[in-house]
Formats: C-alpha cells, sequence, structure tokens
C-alpha cells in the first residue's frame, strides 16, 4: 500500500460506509461464538476490529492482531490491543493456535496466496472457523488496485477452491456488496476510460456524511438478506471455513 494512501486509509477506517459495514456483518457473525474463543485479525490496520470485539465480550488478551505496517500495530498498541504484531501474512510466526481467524482484505495483497492460506490453516484449531474477504472479479481492476498494490481479484468460484486445497470445508461462501456492484462497476470503467494513461484516485474516501449513512444502511440491509441467500456477484466476495481435520 503506498504511503499517502496508507494514511488516507487509517484516516477513514473508522467511519467509512465499507469498513463498517463489513465490520457489522462480521460481528453479527461473531456474536454467538464463545466469548473465550482466541482470535486472530490478518491485516489488522488500527486495530478497530478488534476493539469491535472487546466491546462485545471477548477479552482483549485471546485477541490477536498481525499487519505488514509498522504504523497499523503502533495504533492497534495505542488503541490497547497488546497482541499486535509486525508480520508478513504469508508467513505467520505466533506460536498460537485460534479458534477463529479473519482476512479482510488481505490475501489478495499477498503475492503467494496459496502459501498464506497454508501458512493460516496451520495456525487455526481443529473446528476453528476461518472468514476471508477479497474484492471480486478482474473486470473491476483499477487504479485502486494499483494504488492498494493488490495482485489480484478473485471470482467466489476461485476463492473457494484455494481454501478447499487447504482441506477447509467450506460453510458459507457468497459475493458481497451486491447493490453497488453496476454502479461501481460502471464508474470504474467510465474513469478508466477517461484518465487513459493518468493516474486516478482511490476509491477510500468519506465523501459526504450523508451519503456515507445512506451506503452504511443500504449494505447493512444486504448484511441481513445474506442470513437468507448468497448473491450471484458484488464487488467483494467471501468465504468461510472450517477446518475439520
Amino acid at each position: 500500500m503506498e504511503k499517502d494512501f496508507e494514511k488516507k486509509y487509517h484516516d477513514v477506517e473508522t467511519n467509512h460506509w465499507w469498513f463498517k459495514s463489513r465490520r457489522k456483518y462480521l460481528l453479527d457473525l461473531l456474536k454467538s461464538a464463545p466469548k473465550d474463543s482466541k482470535i486472530l485479525d490478518i491485516g489488522c490496520s488500527s486495530g478497530i476490529f478488534l476493539k469491535d470485539l472487546e466491546k462485545i465480550g471477548f477479552a482483549i488478551e485471546n485477541l490477536y492482531g498481525v499487519d505488514i505496517s509498522e504504523k497499523a500495530i503502533a495504533n492497534c498498541k495505542e488503541n490497547g490491543i497488546p497482541n499486535a504484531f509486525v508480520m508478513d501474512a504469508q508467513n505467520i510466526t505466533l506460536t498460537q493456535t485460534f479458534d477463529i481467524i479473519i482476512a479482510s482484505d488481505c490475501l489478495e495483497h499477498l503475492q503467494d496466496d496459496k502459501k498464506a492460506l497454508k501458512n493460516w490453516n496451520s495456525l487455526l484449531k481443529v473446528g476453528g472457523k476461518m472468514y476471508v474477504f477479497v474484492p471480486a472479479f478482474m473486470s473491476l481492476w483499477s487504479y485502486h488496485d494499483e494504488v492498494n498494490m493488490h495482485h489480484r481479484r478473485y471470482t467466489n468460484s476461485e476463492l473457494q477452491s484455494k481454501m478447499e486445497a487447504e482441506n477447509l470445508q467450506i460453510l458459507k461462501s457468497s459475493y458481497w456488496n451486491f447493490f453497488l456492484f453496476l454502479p461501481v462497476y460502471g464508474f470504474r470503467k467510465l474513469s478508466a476510460f477517461f484518465q487513459k494513461n493518468k493516474k486516478g484516485e482511490s476509491d477510500i474516501a468519506i465523501g459526504n456524511s450523508m451519503v456515507n449513512s445512506v451506503l452504511l444502511q443500504l449494505i447493512v440491509m444486504e448484511n441481513k438478506l445474506l442470513s437468507v441467500f448468497n448473491f450471484p456477484f458484488g464487488v467483494s466476495t467471501f468465504c468461510i471455513a472450517q477446518k475439520t481435520a
């Protein structure tokens, strides 16, 4: 991630509709998990999600975060997260094993995603669950991916296949951010056409507070629908999988 963009990312991740709606979906999924669960957040950034987990009853001493960014981990420490470490997500060297592993928009940053998933699986207890979110569809590739230093975007079937290759049993998989797929697709194609060889801007910005609030509520509604069915496409995709042996 480029340095200027990283600062912008840390500035907006608390209140931006994209991050808030995804954190809310994960929190809703995890609220019934045993409160003594040991949880690892890979690509934890400033630790906002880990603090949210603490607020709903998970013990802070069982919450771990890793990130490649020294600034992100410094922010975690300032936010009261003691178990936060600067590490390469392809080679996490923690000696603990975990009941729950979460990786939100991390796998696409890693050159060797197969190596990363194998490493993550080694850190997961038998019976433990892994939650992986990634950007969807190479057709959505834009300068946003370049400034984020992405290596790829995924289809849902690709993500499932990579996780199943590590003997993880898929419990739930879907696309996410379905309602905004067509507007995002159109915006990125138009932006690419008009910018041509010029650099564009990342999609990450708070913008108008009313628009931010409306988009948040829209995706929160989508989150509720995900409990009933899966979406056929979206801006992101995810898999929830369990280690059975």
